[in-house]
């Protein structure tokens, strides 16, 4: 039998305004566009993330017309998931240019696109809204990156002269509300997922980026974006170590955020104590949703 529905618990527009200042007004609690870290344990779980939603990224690429031979721009390269994907699409006579801001991580991404013997990917330490180049490129990709940039459209307008007529633009982003809907009557699983969505806002991020994909692309001077949402479900214990997985790297946000983990109780534990209460309400639990949108530089 279903429980009372519980109220979706996000940060409102002024407590996320009061939780900014109180970041930006102590110097230890620098606000951070990327709130999950560039940690081994980050890098970690990014594989151990890719491994679960590489499928539905592939489709999604493959489907807005990402494949052989072509040049390809990967945004937020991180430890390299992203840009082995596309590597793989473009396969060897195509290339991936991959920028990532960190220098630690793109140090790993290169060990890992050398252990996968993939030699049409090179990485470039930059920020995303500074990146220069003479070549033009076939396509440009991302995925839960414009969430991060506090001006995503400015970014994307940026990117477009970098792309040729007709080539592509592709992003995927997130958004949350329809996990938090879906774990409503999950008390643990509800407030985990509360959590993350109050260190990702309060740290500066965008939750529901991807439902403003459609406008972001429109105001960076592309046509209007083809569209899908995806959120894989079930009942796996993979499902809950995401979760609990997450809510490990944002701890240091949490913290500083001054957030109470008291619902949500030892993150060490997490993972199967999430588990166990899906499996035992005969339920399923999701992940964060997945926006996609791609859409075409017109030509001329």
């Amino acid at each position: 039998m279903r429980g009372p529905v519980r109220r979706i618990e996000v940060l409102t527009e002024e407590r996320r305004a009061s939780i900014l200042a109180n970041v930006t007004s102590n110097p230890s609690h620098s606000p951070a566009l990327y709130a999950l870290g560039n940690t081994d344990d980050e890098h970690g779980r990014l594989a151990r993330q890719a491994e679960r939603f590489g499928p539905l990224t592939e489709r999604l690429f493959r489907d807005a017309g990402v494949g052989t031979g072509m040049r390809v721009l990967e945004l937020g390269s991180g430890a390299g998931d992203v840009a082995m994907l596309v590597a793989r699409l473009v396969g060897p006579s195509g290339e991936v240019v991959g920028v990532e801001r960190d220098a630690r991580s793109i140090v790993r991404a290169r060990s890992r696109i050398a252990e996968a013997n993939l030699r049409n990917v090179k990485f470039t330490e930059s920020d995303v809204s500074q990146i220069e180049g003479e070549e033009l490129f076939d396509a440009v990709v991302g995925r839960f990156i414009l969430q991060f940039i506090p001006d995503p459209r400015s970014v994307l307008q940026t990117l477009v002269p970098l792309v040729r007529p007709g080539g592509i633009v592709v992003f995927q982003e997130v958004s949350w509300a329809p996990f938090l809907a879906l774990c409503s009557s999950l008390p643990l699983w509800h407030a985990s997922v509360s959590l993350a969505v109050q260190a990702f806002q309060g740290s500066g991020a965008s939750t529901e980026l991807g439902a403003t994909l459609h406008r972001i692309f429109q105001d960076a001077g592309l046509p209007a974006p083809t569209m899908r949402l995806e959120m894989p479900m079930g009942s796996d214990p993979e499902l809950a170590r995401w979760i609990a997985d997450l809510l490990r790297s944002l701890r240091p946000q949490i913290d500083r955020l001054g957030l109470s983990v008291e619902k949500v109780g030892n993150l060490d534990t997490l993972s199967e104590r999430l588990h166990e209460e899906v499996t035992a309400a005969r339920m399923v639990a999701g992940s964060v949703g997945m926006v996609g949108a791609w859409s075409r530089k017109r030509a001329g």
